[in-house]
């Protein structure tokens, strides 16, 4: 014998109803089969709406009434064919029936739990006729009413099972039955007046497993929209995937904390005769599902992450609690005298507090009752108020074996901290087989994918990066992750997303990630955008793994970094504005960036794909010493003074140079020398030295007029005026046999930066294009410095210096 349960989703439509049909017939070739089905679709709440409707207004109710009536004629037409009009006869008396019930209690304005438990049972009453009629028409089957056969005490929404009673009713109809399948109605019953009572909402598996006990079935199976238990919910963890097999107590704790596909108290009567649960996917039928068992086969320690929202913490704490007996007995008894659910419980060892978790709608309703139950205590001072915190889920991990295995508790945290979400209460069993915690609701989704990052998907990381600023540098990033992905999907184990994008104007975001190929076309259809209104969508993504990414140097931008470390999203950036800001901001950054748990990398501000910021720290974390840089850090300037000579203009050079990408939007900031001074400044202090950017100092070699001008335009027009200080100034080192190099020197404490003669047998002497070079004089490199030279300037090697700080921060 085998029971099939088949939920509303299965049966929502009459296509849906013909796959039934044909699972059902398959089953039944080799067992008898009892199948015990779900009302149509959303049909349970729209008769209770309807209920709810009439107390007001009988019109709407019963056009509410007049919308199941055409669901359930319109699927009797696709799937009645012999006895169309019996069938329609029977669903038409039912109906007109519950007409009478509607306009009852428009009459009587009164709605009680009698006559609600009367109004949601029409659902499965007619579901399981319609569908057992056409069952009969494809095999041998037959419809009983599942009223008949379970029994139940007086609580007509909730009530409870007379075992005894049921079990008798249900071993005499099957003895009796010799029709091949049977279809009842789940969710329904009745008590010992005959008067009609409901499980609860989702009472259909209840019903299912009591059939399925009480018949000793080979196996119960539950089919619904999905193919089996999965990891977590994959709605929300897109690479969430099925388990395979599970035990009693697994599944009994995954669907005790949201697992969806299984009401809790399903597994009850089953586990007592440990007959073998398997979950089906309608729409799949071949799909194995998830099978339920006393011995499952050994899988992964951790078997599922599941979570319930709308939870509101209670917590009863005072210093009169410790070593006074009955706090505890007081509070539940007084939760339980008043029918609240408390899904969570913990307690401090100190008994200064105790923490219960409740259903949001329960919350308010348990405060006033224990604050009344410890009035006295509260008036006295020995304890305080009754504290309500809303907005929270709980998230639970869950998994047999996890006793077995040391440190799973302090994975989870850990990974949850990395993510800055925050934890308000936790929970673990000593059988150790769930660890749960109380989280912000808004966290839920971000914590459900971190947690099954970090125990089912360890050879994949996903990284969700927000780009500010798309130009030169921008766009080349872009290209080189689109260009990329693939790689560091198969050979990093990295799936990289660009969830959101701005420019000055426009924004666009997608939690799916942005399609790289056609994101100027998004960028473009985006909408308007500020700093704060960017900021605001990527707290509001709430994304594992967030990066805010920075390609502009923009000042405004810059200073918003904190806003991000502050919510455990890390920066990475190319504007060197904020690491040459004021070092007490300098240091907030670095101190909030520790703090947070987020990077903040900005290697691209020195040498854009050189790693010397990189080098520099590993030399200081080793213990090593700086005692002396000596740089050319513009690749811009080295362009230009590679360039220029007599035979070219100082102005046609320049425009060369922003032309190709080396010099920043405003030249001037590369020519004046503020540029360099803020890069020898970042070496600086990432030396361990505190020096402010007046601390540098500047010997600038354009004209006073040049450095005036506040647009590129008058910028440009000053160069042409004096082009004959360029020149002299180009003669007088040719006249030397050196070549000009605007150098960056750092010496025991001190900087500054300015245009040099460079003598040939000088290593910046042959530095070609617009190379950069670094000397590191340190306690290990005394005489011969530690020497880094390569491309320091160019849109493409900004744009992979950024991509490699991405791919630190995957490597963290």
């Amino acid at each position: 014998m085998k029971v099939l349960k088949f939920g509303g989703s299965s049966v929502a439509n009459s296509e849906n109803i013909k796959k039934v049909l044909a699972i059902v017939a398959k089953a039944s070739e080799k067992n008898k089969v009892a199948v015990i089905v779900s009302a149509f679709g959303k049909t349970t709440d729209k008769l209770l709406s309807g209920a709810n409707a009439a107390l007001e207004d009988i019109i709407v109710a019963k056009e509410i009434l007049e919308f199941i009536k055409e669901l359930h004629y319109h699927i009797i037409d696709d799937v009645i064919f012999e006895n169309k009009k019996e069938v329609s006869e029977e669903v038409t008396y039912l109906f007109d029936r519950l007409e009478s019930i509607y306009s009852g209690i428009y009459l009587l304005q009164e709605l009680s739990d009698k006559t609600l438990a009367k109004v949601s049972s029409f659902g499965e009453r007619l579901s399981s006729y319609i569908i057992a009629n056409a069952a009969k028409e494809v095999f041998d089957a037959n419809h009983a009413d599942s009223r008949d056969l379970i029994i139940t005490n007086d609580d007509y929404l909730n009530a409870q099972v007379n075992f005894t009673v049921t079990s008798k009713n249900i071993s005499a109809f099957f003895d009796k039955n010799k029709h091949q399948v049977i279809v009842l109605g789940g969710f329904i019953s009745s008590n010992s007046k005959e008067e009609t009572t409901t499980l609860g909402r989702g009472g259909s598996d209840y019903s299912a497993a009591i059939y399925a006990a009480d018949l000793n079935a080979d196996e119960l199976q539950i089919w619904t929209d999905v193919s089996g238990m999965y990891t977590a919910n994959p709605r929300v963890v897109k690479q969430a995937y099925p388990i395979s097999e599970i035990s009693y107590e697994e599944a009994m704790e995954l669907s005790h904390f949201g697992a969806k596909v299984l009401y809790p108290p399903t597994i009850q009567p089953a586990l007592r005769k440990e007959i073998p649960i398997r979950i089906k996917n309608t729409f799949d039928p071949e799909n194995p599902g998830t099978l339920i068992s006393n011995n499952p086969k050994k899988g992964t320690d951790v078997k599922g992450i599941s979570h319930i929202e709308n939870i509101s913490l209670i917590t009863l704490e005072g210093g009169g609690m410790i070593g006074i007996p009955g706090f505890s007995k007081r509070l539940f008894e007084t939760l339980s005298q008043h029918k609240i659910n408390v899904v969570f419980i913990t307690q401090a060892s100190s008994e200064h507090s105790i923490c219960v978790g409740v259903y949001d709608t329960d919350a308010q309703k348990a405060k006033i009752f224990l604050d009344e139950t410890f009035s006295i205590e509260i008036d006295r001072k020995k304890i305080k108020p009754i504290i309500v915190e809303n907005d929270l889920a709980i998230i639970a991990v869950v998994g047999e074996s996890m006793k077995n295995h040391q440190g799973l508790s302090g994975q989870m945290f850990s990974a949850l901290g990395r993510n800055n979400v925050n934890v308000r209460a936790i929970a673990q069993g000593s059988s150790e087989k769930n660890i749960s915690a109380v989280i912000n609701k808004n966290d839920a989704e971000k914590a459900l994918n971190t947690l099954h990052q970090q125990f089912f998907e360890e050879k994949t990381k996903e990284l969700n990066l927000f780009v500010t600023g798309v130009g030169n540098v921008g766009e080349r990033f872009l290209a080189q992750i689109h260009q990329q992905k693939k790689f560091l999907k198969e050979n990093l184990k990295l799936s990289v997303r660009v969830i959101g994008i701005s420019n000055s104007r426009k924004m666009a975001f997608n939690n799916e990630g942005i399609d790289l190929e056609n994101w100027k076309e998004a960028l473009e259809n985006g909408e308007s955008v500020t700093l704060d209104s960017f900021h605001k969508k990527v707290k509001e993504s709430n994304l594992i793994n967030s990066v805010f990414i920075d390609n502009t140097a923009n000042q405004q931008v810059s200073e918003v970094y904190e806003k991000y470390l502050r919510a455990s999203i890390s920066v990475v950036t190319c504007n060197k504005i904020a690491c040459a800001s004021s070092f007490e901001n300098y240091k907030t950054l670095k101190q909030v960036s520790r703090k947070y748990n987020a990077s903040f990398l900005f290697e691209t501000n020195v040498g854009a794909g050189l790693p010397i910021i990189d080098t520099l720290k590993n030399l200081i974390n080793s213990g090593d010493r700086v005692h002396k840089i000596q740089a050319v850090l513009s690749g811009s300037l080295n362009f230009v003074f590679n360039n220029f000579d007599e035979n070219s203009t100082f102005h046609d050079v320049v425009a060369q140079a922003q032309k190709e990408g080396y010099t920043e939007p405003d030249p001037k900031i590369d020519l004046s020398g503020v540029d360099v001074a803020r890069k020898i400044l970042i070496l600086a202090r990432e030396s361990g030295y505190q020096l402010e950017l007046s601390d540098i100092e500047n010997n600038p070699f354009l004209p006073v007029e040049s450095i005036n001008t506040t647009n590129n335009k008058d910028f440009y027009a000053s160069l042409i005026k004096h082009e004959d200080h360029f020149q002299n100034t180009f003669k007088e080192a040719n006249d030397k046999d050196c070549r000009l190099k605007y150098v960056a020197e750092f010496i025991d404490g001190k900087a500054n930066v300015g245009l040099q003669h460079i003598a040939p047998d000088h290593p910046f002497y042959n530095l070609k294009g617009s190379d950069n070079i670094v000397l590191f004089f340190t306690d290990r490199y005394p005489e011969n410095p530690l020497l880094i030279k390569g491309a320091g300037a160019g849109a493409d090697v900004t744009a992979s210096g950024i991509f490699a700080d991405v791919i630190r921060i995957a490597n963290n």
